[in-house]
């Protein structure tokens, strides 16, 4: 018995839930305040493909 049979005897089988239902997606506060901070960065490649971010206000 592996560990996904000894979850399952334990918990149960999974519930998948209505699969053709829209997903809901609700915005909170600190989701807005965290897309606000992160509107104030761009993202740079450099020439061996790795990725940082920059603030917008150092690139100018």
């Amino acid at each position: 018995m592996d560990m996904t049979d000894r979850l399952r005897f334990i918990f149960g089988p999974a519930t998948q839930g209505d699969q053709t239902a829209p997903v809901v997606h609700l915005h909170d506060d600190y989701e807005h305040a965290s897309e606000d901070d992160l509107a104030q960065f761009e993202v740079e490649t450099d020439s061996e493909g790795h990725h940082y971010a920059v603030r917008k206000s150092d690139l100018k």
